[in-house]
């Protein structure tokens, strides 16, 4: 067993170990005082561990009722939020209640989103079962819905009580979805830690799974706890997102999955740090290099222009500029706010993809 305390209000713990998904209900009783819980979960995951959870939960007196949306990010709207919220209003959950998460990033953002406006709030416990959730997604508190506009613009800051990691929840995963994850914890390493950066590049990662979870979840948790709201530091985790985002947006959020686009940001900006004299030379080309050893793309069939362009509704916008996140190297990062007439400068520019 792994544990990491995040100490952010009235603090919670991540707790990571193989099989503590059959055990879930044995961690959240001694946190809770409910008698029901709402477990949201998607009709990928559902299927493949709901009896083992239920089993869990009823066992440890809770009523279960669940909410269960179409796998995938189009279902991350705010009609889905309200469905779930409607399915615990329709229940009479109450403020002494609990919402669990059991699912990827997408299904924690919006249960997490729904128990922060359900009653002003009831507490909810995140049961990450991706990589992409285990490394990044579960851990700190941000939970949001995305809008035809751009992703993520409606959420809100709001922390789980507790986190239960189980690894061994990653043998059902496709390839495709154990890569999505991996662009995340290349992120990790690219801002945080080159130590990191170089167990993923030179190992493979599959056979030090815990030990990475572990490490991004440790990193993240002390950005968290000096920058819960994204104020300073905690921005440096949007690393490659600015221009992920708006790879997603130009998708349609359909064709091409977050850890992909965010790959293609992560290349995108250090190439254009390199060019401005910031980033070291070879940075990006080293990011490509591990972004392909892990199965991800590092270009998208959009011009730069267009991505650019769609750049113009992500949160990180500041009035007339955007805040980016640039490395000096592996492992250092920095944020350098640019104003939007300077942004195709800054790249580069030419109409080439």
């Amino acid at each position: 067993m792994k544990k990491v305390r995040v100490n952010v209000h009235d603090g919670y713990d991540i707790m990571i170990d193989d099989g503590i998904l059959n055990l879930c209900g044995n961690y959240i009783r001694p946190i809770s005082k409910a008698q029901k819980i709402c477990l949201v979960s998607d009709t990928n995951v559902y299927p493949i561990y709901k009896d083992r959870v239920i089993k869990s939960l009823q066992e440890n007196g809770f009523k279960v009722i669940s909410y269960i949306f179409e796998a995938g990010e189009v279902s991350k709207t705010m009609s889905t939020v309200m469905e779930i919220i409607e399915c615990m209003s329709q229940n009479n959950l109450t403020r002494e209640d609990l919402v669990v998460a059991l699912g990827g990033g997408v299904c924690g953002d919006m249960a997490g989103f729904a128990a922060a406006i359900y009653l002003r709030g009831i507490k909810f416990v995140q049961i990450p079962t991706s990589l992409l959730a285990q490394v990044d997604s579960s851990v700190g508190g941000k939970t949001a819905v995305n809008l035809p506009q751009g992703k993520n613009l409606c959420g809100a800051f709001y922390q789980p009580c507790l986190v239960l990691i189980d690894p061994n929840t990653l043998q059902t995963l496709t390839p495709k979805y154990f890569s999505d994850g991996m662009a995340e914890a290349i992120k990790m390493g690219c801002i945080k830690s080159k130590s990191l950066f170089e167990k993923i590049e030179k190992q493979n990662a599959k056979e030090i799974i815990k030990d990475i979870i572990f490490e991004c979840v440790s990193l993240k948790t002390n950005i968290v706890q000096k920058d819960e709201k994204e104020h300073g530091e905690r921005v440096l985790l949007n690393f490659g997102h600015t221009a992920g985002h708006a790879i997603e947006k130009l998708h349609e959020f359909t064709t091409i999955s977050h850890g992909e686009a965010v790959g293609i940001g992560m290349v995108l900006i250090a190439k254009a740090g390199e060019m401005n004299g910031i980033t070291k030379q070879g940075t990006a080309n080293r990011i490509s290099k591990v972004l392909e050893k892990y199965y991800l793309k590092t270009k998208d069939t959009h011009t730069l222009t267009e991505i650019i362009s769609a750049m113009n509704s992500d949160k990180k916008c500041t009035g007339n500029a955007i805040r980016f996140i640039l490395l000096y190297n592996i492992g250092e990062s920095f944020i350098q706010t640019i104003q939007n007439e300077e942004i195709q400068a800054f790249f580069k520019v030419g109409g080439t993809k």
